[in-house]
């Protein structure tokens, strides 16, 4: 076609011009061809013009512009824009974009001379097949998602509203370039990447697999279609993708030789349990967002679980025939290219395929071209420390074996507790072998909430005997001791694991010292055997339970209402909070207050809350039971001077969480999995490298002193508390009164600790209401008056100096200073 002596080329039409296919589709045919574009998002720059599908006029009003300017006749459209996603629900994008946006365009190309309308379709259409079944053009056809429906629906669209417009059918295979790109193969790469438990399993036949197709070889058909269009006039369908299959077996072995050097097991799991895995995901991530992806829905959806054993192995002759077309690369031979790409720059990969960074990959204060090296760093440590621990595993294997056998040894006298425990010993063998395999380390978790269990088990059944009861405590202390206090640490990851300070950013120690966490766990042994000393009674295992000034009160309480509500004996429930506090105490290093937040929240939660809960069963045993009882108050004791022993770790976590968030960090990931930290030092552990009387001071002093204030204050405390024997109280007076004096002493404890000085001032408070309570409660005398008014204005005095502060605390020191 010529015009004044001037050669004008032909035109070729694009839609999807922007995307990453159309873009270098373009690109090629330049040189050729007159390329004009068409997208939703391009920009209009003569060549180009922005278009919605969705819109008869915006189709209709861009054809006539093209038109307009370029004429009525196109050598070629290749209509690439689509809608896509991996929801596998029935989006209405998928009607308006694929089905009547093709529609639309169709239309509006009546009015023009074209040589040939090019589809971009997918070889999903087809039924899949099996391996070593090739599936050709003329296979039959049934898609069994939203996506390729609306494909094939989009093909019979093309037949019937051409008009006399000649047409070609490209059933593409899935496309990937030297990145990835590809969604499946992408998220392949990265659960085994990240050695993740799902890419290890499989609910499908690993023998199955599908075709992919590097991109340029996309882009080098789809030039060579325009470029032979005249051939192709009767050609209506060409399959494009590589020949060669690798199937899911083969590319897991492969990514986990290039990726880990070794060869990746594979299991397959039944159907059923992997929907109700990606179900449980979906809703997991719907109730507690970022909770399982760090913030994106979890990519495996209930309706690909169906698909899994789909094999799509294509046979390209007629794209070799009409095309002289064949693919120049091949999966196997790309694929160590990608995983290059992925060990080079991990951060970019992943941010290429659209996949949310893991925290380890996301610090910023870690460099990202060392992220590889930091990777096989933690890998070689974790690798050895799990060797040198096997021990502990195989000694699990064997309390398995020992509770097994408990049962008829030991007369449990309780059917229920002997089915348990065998159930039990069997599950700790199972999961105790499985974390032989370092690569298993949830076996470890299971195992431990095993062991919670068995802790609980003679309380939930009543335990008939002594030995029962005994057995089943130990055994599971020690189940979680083997599973979750030998190293490697479960869940930390590698940036938190590797890197980060030990103290916190402006402090002066590190609250997760062994010192630090060492008065807490002796508090909790005095705990744990009076707890279990008074469970024993509430079982039946002794006949009466001691209390040296009290008489009978400390049986009284503990066979109280109050006590009696309880399904379990609530003793029990003490007694097994404090096993916990002592195992909890025991895992982690002296980084835990970042690299196992969870574990630290944990311990704190089962000291402040459940010493609030130690302190109210005081409160009510004068009011509602009528009595004391000496063990209980000594448990009490116990439980609430361990809350200024760790308000310190707990403040250290929560000042690091809110860090990471405002780092943009997943909270819920960086909580499960620790992070590294901004600032902060690192200090040589020296914590039992001293004398013993250095390690007594930061034992019992650490964040804690004693101002003489806060110990008046107490003593304040317990006076209340025994206004009914000095002064002969009764009624609402003398429940007043030591309600009030127990939470002065409560608080007064609580604010030994230098990081909660701050909660002194709630005694000012209490020192009002004991000011005010003579003329609203009756009970007292005058003379007990008058001392509960001189009590209220004391502890009013005694709040206001602060006391001594020795170190700093970050950002927390604005509460204190």
């Amino acid at each position: 076609m010529s015009r004044q002596g001037e050669v004008v080329p032909e035109i070729v039409l694009i839609t999807g011009i922007s995307g990453g296919i159309g873009s270098r589709v373009a690109a090629e045919l330049a040189d050729e061809y007159c390329v004009v574009g068409i997208d939703l998002d391009c920009e209009e720059d003569g060549h180009n013009f922005p278009v919605d599908l969705r819109s008869d006029e915006s189709v209709s009003e861009v054809l006539h512009r093209i038109r307009e300017r370029f004429g009525a006749r196109l050598a070629s459209v290749v209509h690439l824009a689509a809608y896509f996603d991996f929801s596998g629900e029935d989006n209405p994008l998928y009607d308006e974009v694929n089905v009547e946006g093709t529609r639309r365009l169709l239309r509006a190309l009546q009015d023009f001379e074209v040589d040939q309308f090019l589809y971009s379709s997918t070889m999903l259409v087809h039924q899949p097949t099996e391996p070593g079944i090739p599936i050709t053009e003329d296979s039959p056809l049934n898609p069994a998602w939203q996506y390729p429906q609306s494909k094939l629906e989009t093909e019979r669209i093309i037949e019937r509203h051409r008009g006399a417009i000649p047409y070609t059918l490209l059933r593409i295979a899935g496309v990937y370039d030297d990145n990835c790109t590809v969604p499946l193969l992408a998220h392949q790469m990265r659960r085994i990447y990240e050695r993740r438990v799902k890419g290890h399993v499989f609910a499908g036949d690993i023998a199955t697999g599908q075709s992919f197709v590097h991109r340029d070889d996309v882009v080098a058909a789809i030039a060579r279609a325009v470029r032979c269009r005249a051939r192709l006039k009767d050609t209506k369908s060409l399959l494009i993708g590589e020949p060669e299959v690798m199937t899911y077996e083969e590319l897991q072995n492969r990514l986990g030789q290039l990726i880990h050097g070794e060869s990746w097991l594979t299991r397959t799991i039944p159907k059923p349990f992997a929907r109700f895995g990606a179900w449980l995901q979906q809703k997991g991530e719907r109730i507690v967002p970022d909770a399982i992806d760090q913030g994106k829905a979890p990519f495996i959806k209930p309706f690909m679980i169906s698909l899994s054993d789909d094999h799509y192995e294509l046979d390209i002759s007629r794209a070799r025939e009409t095309l002289g077309w064949e693919p120049e690369y091949s999966l196997r031979e790309r694929l160590p290219v990608m995983v290059e790409a992925l060990k080079q720059d991990p951060e970019n990969w992943y941010r290429s395929n659209k996949l949310t960074l893991p925290a380890w990959l996301s610090a910023d204060e870690v460099d990202a071209s060392d992220m590889e090296n930091l990777r096989e760093r933690h890998e070689r440590l974790i690798r050895g420390e799990h060797r040198r621990y096997l021990w502990a595993h195989f000694l699990t294997v064997a309390l398995g074996a020992w509770l097994i056998t408990s049962p008829p040894i030991l007369g449990y006298q309780s059917a229920a507790m002997a089915i348990s425990d065998i159930v039990c010993g069997v599950l700790v063998i199972a999961f105790a072998a499985l974390s032989l395999s370092w690569h298993m380390a949830w076996a470890r978790l299971l195992n431990g909430l095993l062991g919670v269990y068995l802790l609980f088990a003679p309380l939930m059944f009543w335990a008939p005997t002594a030995a029962a009861y005994l057995n089943d405590t130990i055994t599971g202390a020690l189940v979680i001791g083997f599973s979750m206090l030998v190293r490697p640490p479960v869940g930390v990851n590698m940036v938190a694991r590797l890197t980060g300070p030990d103290v916190p950013p402006g402090w002066e120690y590190t609250p997760s010292s062994w010192t630090q966490r060492l008065p807490i766990i002796a508090l909790a042994f005095v705990g744990l055997y009076i707890s279990r000393y008074l469970t024993a009674y509430q079982l039946g295992h002794i006949d009466q339970a001691w209390d040296p000034f009290f008489g009978d009160g400390t049986e009284r309480i503990i066979t109280s209402d109050v006590s009696r509500a309880w399904p379990v004996p609530d003793a029990g429930v003490g007694a097994v909070t404090y096993m916990l506090e002592i195992l909890t105490g025991l895992i982690g290093s002296r980084r835990r207050w970042r690299t196992m937040p969870w574990l630290v929240l944990l311990f704190g939660f089962m000291i402040v809350p459940l010493g609030a809960v130690s302190i109210f069963f005081i409160i009510i045993q004068p009011i509602v039971i009528g009595t004391w009882c000496t063990l209980c108050l000594l448990a009490a004791v116990a439980m609430v001077v361990q809350i200024p022993y760790s308000v310190d770790e707990l403040v250290a976590s929560f000042q690091f969480l809110n860090q990471r968030r405002k780092k943009g960090q997943a909270l819920w990931s960086v909580l499960l999995h620790g992070d590294t930290a901004a600032g902060g030092r690192e200090e040589a552990p020296s914590d039992f490298e001293q004398s013993v009387r250095s390690i007594n001071r930061e034992m019992w002093g650490g964040g804690v002193n004693l101002p003489w204030t806060l110990v008046a204050s107490i003593a304040v405390g317990v006076w209340l508390m025994c206004t009914r024997l000095i002064f002969g109280t009764d009624g609402a007076m003398a429940s007043s009164d030591h309600l009030i004096g127990a939470l002065v002493i409560a608080i007064s404890v609580t604010a030994l600790a230098e990081l909660a000085r701050a909660v002194r001032f709630l005694n000012a408070l209490f020192g009002i209401v004991l000011i005010a309570a003579p003329w609203m409660l009756d009970g007292g005398s005058p003379l007990a008056d008058w001392a509960g008014v001189f009590a209220g204005l004391l502890l009013i005095l005694l709040c206001v100096p602060r006391g001594p502060v020795r170190n700093s605390y970050g950002s927390w020191d604005r509460f204190i200073r």
